[in-house]
């Protein structure tokens, strides 16, 4: 018997924590799970309710919170305690070092995960485990559009460290108003007002290329998202700074050529094989004066950036219009190694 405390919703967190439950479920992990906030009504979410019910005689082997890493201290009994925290910047203040340090051990995404776990913590290398998250090939298949023009897409909830600035700003460098180009922004915050999101609105609305710009709406289930990453030529995610980039793997499993930071948890996924990299030089204090005020270090993105994702895209859209641009394969294996079964499978090694 596995304890298990995380959310179970449509963000980031609540997607991982699902897909990881639902996949021990599968392969007969008994489990107990504990819902931080209610859980969401998601698709295939109706076996939730005989876990939080889950009465057994299995002793438990370990209580994991899957959490932020200013709050994994909590958990239930005095099994092994597992912190399972999902975290974008390169260092952590004394409420998350404490947090982290009160568990026997520590999940994380990626590589490049576990060594700031090191360098900002009393967990030893040994108690660090890389579980790293998925991606449902069932749904997220490849797919050939036969839309005429070179659509660049993005995915995740409006944030300077998302690189949604900087996107905009390129993707106006790069083409002109008669070129056969639009960019998909399927960005909404939830936790955002009004005010804040009709900033992100207005500069997409108000800059040169704001006819070609598409807003899209958060999709409610999955098969939303993916009907439209389906239908895109590229996904580009210039991040400053990703936990993982859930959004970014699934463009992958669809067979499309993607545009990614060589920098941060995804790097656990991307190389030059199945993306095209925009090098990172240096880092900078993480601050957008929202979520972050200066607390770690996050991906500079400067002039060499910019410049080199306008070329990536540019290369793109030359390959679309000349009948070139081929599936990305190398995406569509990597997406397939990684399986939430495989997630799944690495969770419980952490824990042997």
């Amino acid at each position: 018997m596995i304890d298990i405390t995380a959310p179970v919703n449509n963000l980031g967190y609540g997607i991982a924590s699902f897909n990881i439950i639902k996949a021990l479920n599968n392969m007969g992990v008994p489990v107990k799970y504990h819902p931080i906030g209610q859980p969401e009504d998601l698709p295939e979410s109706e076996f939730l309710q005989d876990l939080i019910e889950q009465r057994s005689s299995i002793k438990s082997l370990a209580s994991v919170k899957i959490w932020h890493q200013n709050d994994i201290h909590h958990h239930v009994g005095k099994k092994l305690h597992v912190g399972f925290p999902i975290f974008e910047l390169d260092r952590f203040n004394e409420q998350e070092q404490y947090s982290i340090n009160q568990n026997d051990r520590i999940f994380v995404c990626s590589q490049w995960a576990k060594q700031i776990v090191l360098n900002n913590s009393n967990i030893s290398d040994s108690n660090i485990f890389v579980v790293p998250l998925g991606v449902d090939t069932d749904l997220f298949q490849p797919f050939i559009s036969g839309r005429p023009q070179t659509v660049f897409f993005n995915c995740g909830k409006w944030e300077i460290r998302k690189g949604h600035d900087v996107l905009i700003e390129c993707f106006n460098e790069a083409f002109n108003h008669d070129d056969p180009v639009e960019l998909w922004m399927m960005c909404e915050n939830p936790f955002y007002s009004p005010e804040m999101q009709q900033q992100w609105t207005a500069l997409c609305k108000n800059s040169k290329l704001g006819n070609k710009i598409r807003l899209i709406p958060r999709q409610m289930t999955h098969a939303g998202v993916y009907n439209l990453m389906k239908q895109v030529t590229c996904g580009v995610f210039p991040s400053r700074a990703e936990g993982w980039n859930l959004e970014l793997l699934e463009v992958m499993a669809c067979g499309k050529p993607v545009i990614a930071t060589n920098y941060s948890a995804h790097t656990e996924f991307c190389n030059e094989s199945n993306c095209r990299l925009i090098e990172i030089e240096q880092n900078e204090i993480a601050n957008d004066g929202f979520w972050f005020n200066g607390q770690g270090s996050w991906a500079h993105i400067g002039d060499s950036q910019k410049q080199q994702l306008i070329d990536h895209m540019k290369i793109i859209h030359t390959q679309k219009q000349s009948g070139v641009l081929s599936q990305n394969m190398d995406g569509i294996e990597t997406a397939k190694k990684f399986s939430w079964k495989n997630s799944a499978k690495k969770f419980l090694e952490g824990l042997e």
